[in-house]
């Protein structure tokens, strides 16, 4: 959700704020969200910026680009209720 004022790219122009909501929402329409599972939260910079819009899944550490909520969709489908790591969004 970072925003960077000098131009350079960030998470936070590139639309992390609508990804993070929409994750959110989908997550809670899943019913996978609550204590002990799944929750989606907002970062602040997290040095990636060469990469696009990024966001990490912990506990794997695994990290990700995406370009709009159907990359966010798959992420959620595969990899937070299939178990498998979505290779071609992996970074």
């Amino acid at each position: 959700m970072n925003q960077r004022e000098d131009g350079r790219p960030c998470c936070g122009k590139q639309g992390a704020e609508v990804a993070q909501k929409h994750a959110k929402k989908r997550v809670k329409e899943l019913g996978i969200n609550g204590p002990g599972k799944i929750r989606v939260n907002q970062a602040g910079c997290l040095d990636r910026c060469d990469e696009g819009p990024v966001l990490v899944v912990y506990p794997e550490g695994t990290w990700y680009t995406y370009v709009d909520t159907s990359d966010i969709d798959d992420i959620i489908d595969t990899h937070l209720v299939g178990g498998k790591v979505v290779e071609r969004l992996k970074i």
